[in-house]
């Protein structure tokens, strides 16, 4: 099994992220001066979405050297940066809102994941906007099976590895839950994503602001 870095820049140059961002819901809370902030930006695609509305301040960062590459190619105007994946190398309070588009779903560990959560509250404002969309948990037969051969490798119910070399994860509701217990809803709500090889997934969207004490 290659590392997940390895399978990123593997697959860089021929991959389409798919998962919507809600515009709507994101331009309701955050003005187009505000600093925002993607983590795990792939190839830029929610940034260049973001530009085309009028926002200025757009920094997004990844640790796959070629996603970032292919980003800089294809929208020449936007600040993407190489980034190592268990850092935000930015001082605290740094931005206004903080984008984590299908990220969650390749970061499959529990401390990892709390580990990002952590940096992002840091880097984010106190009263900062958190958008997350991320896939959840299905009830098919085909997710079902795979949930279960592979959590006798991983030892949690919902990871697996896809034939190409990708390890992903579909989320229970309640470990949503847990990881953005620090941020106040203010929008929320289950969809259903179409996944990056056409399958498609139970989903959700959330928008949150990060709470003055957290």
């Amino acid at each position: 099994m290659s590392t997940q870095k390895e399978y990123w820049n593997s697959v860089a140059d021929t991959k389409e992220f798919t998962t919507p961002m809600q515009s709507a819901v994101f331009c309701r809370y955050v003005n187009r001066d505000a600093a925002i902030l993607d983590v795990g930006c792939g190839y830029g695609r929610v940034l260049n979405e973001l530009h085309g509305l009028g926002f200025t301040r757009l920094l997004g960062i990844d640790f796959s050297e070629r996603l970032i590459e292919r980003g800089k190619r294809q929208f020449p105007f936007l600040d993407l940066r190489l980034q190592p994946a268990d850092t935000i190398d930015f001082p605290d309070g740094s931005f206004d809102a903080v984008l984590l588009c299908a990220v969650l779903t390749c970061i499959v560990s529990n401390e990892a994941q709390e580990a990002l959560l952590a940096e992002i509250k840091r880097v984010l404002r106190p009263g900062g906007l958190l958008y997350v969309n991320d896939f959840l948990l299905n009830s098919d037969v085909r997710n079902r099976e795979r949930y279960l051969a592979w959590e006798k490798v991983y030892g949690t119910y919902g990871i697996f590895e896809l034939p190409e070399g990708a390890v992903l994860r579909h989320h229970d509701p309640a470990r949503i839950r847990e990881l953005l217990a620090d941020f106040d809803t203010l929008e929320q709500e289950d969809v259903t994503y179409r996944t990056m090889n056409g399958h498609t997934s139970r989903g959700f969207y959330f928008a949150g602001k990060k709470r003055e004490d957290a």
